[in-house]
């Protein structure tokens, strides 16, 4: 009898380990398949796009139509670079942040420190709201906003000004999910103390969920980066360097848009969607890292 309950329960255990090594198959074979699109992806830009990446491609402007048909017509690389994008691109991230994360950031803190109350609940569903909302509508609003009214004209200012309502949401919930981490005790501890409230504010609970604050921001700016359908309401576009924030200016998306439009000139598409591509990747990783030493 021994030996048959012996049998039986090793035959139970080879079948249970044949269950998990079908499922462990299984579950790889499932990841494999929903990477493979973003893999290919990868491959694609970098096969297509590395033959127009050089210095030049940094810090020269967008070629014209006629330069960029004279080079592909003899076979060679097309002159000129996307400086006017790069450089746009970075004023208006810039600017959006600066607009996006003070307010964020506050309005995270509001929503923290009073919870359940009814205006915070209002002001938390609204930027849950917001953060679904599609990106060329933030972009008709800042046109009307902005456009029309502010500058009267296409600026770099009014695309900063979309692209900072796209990064509230996503700043104002990671602040307030971050500082929910914070233990409790360490904000009791620092008001027993004697310390005024909005030191504990920014000399406590800040600087303890910087990390996490920080890394919702890069998560913010990442998504921000390659929006292209509020950009082309209310930046337009520049074929040079533009500093001046109520002056229409480039930007990456929007010359890979241009780009797009003109059939000389696909090479620049690749090349900067390649750029593009690992300037949010570089992002996304400082991001995770950053949140792994929150944890």
């Amino acid at each position: 009898m021994e030996s048959i309950q012996a049998l039986k329960n090793q035959d139970h255990s080879s079948g249970r380990l044949l269950k998990d090594k079908l499922v462990l198959i299984g579950v790889v074979i499932l990841s494999l398949v929903t990477i493979s699109p973003i893999m290919l992806i990868i491959f694609k830009l970098v096969m297509e796009g590395y033959r127009q990446i050089s210095l030049d491609f940094l810090i020269q402007n967008t070629p014209d139509t006629f330069e960029a048909m004279t080079a592909v017509a003899n076979g060679e690389k097309i002159p000129g670079g996307i400086a006017n994008g790069i450089v746009g691109t970075l004023v208006m991230v810039v600017l959006a942040a600066v607009i996006a994360i003070p307010v964020g950031v506050l309005t995270g803190i509001y929503l923290y420190e009073n919870q359940g109350k009814m205006m915070a609940n209002l002001t938390r569903n609204i930027s849950d709201i917001l953060q679904g909302v599609p990106s060329i509508v933030l972009g008709l609003i800042s046109y009307l906003w902005v456009v029309k009214h502010v500058t009267s004209g296409y600026s770099a200012l009014a695309g900063s000004v979309s692209l900072a309502i796209m990064m509230l949401p996503m700043i104002v919930r990671s602040t307030e999910e971050t500082l929910k981490m914070i233990p409790q005790t360490l904000k009791e501890a620092a008001l027993a103390l004697g310390v005024p409230y909005h030191k504990v504010i920014l000399r406590v609970l800040v600087p303890t969920g910087f990390s996490g604050l920080l890394t919702g921001i890069l998560l913010g700016i990442s998504r921000i980066l390659g929006e292209t359908a509020p950009l082309l309401l209310t930046a337009l576009g520049s074929s040079r360097i533009n500093l001046d924030i109520s002056e229409p200016t480039s930007a990456i998306p929007l010359l890979i848009w241009e780009f797009y439009n003109d059939p000389n000139m696909i090479d620049l598409i690749w090349s900067s969607s390649l750029l593009l591509m690992a300037i949010v990747l570089i992002l996304n990783i400082v991001s995770k890292q950053l949140a792994g030493k929150r944890n």
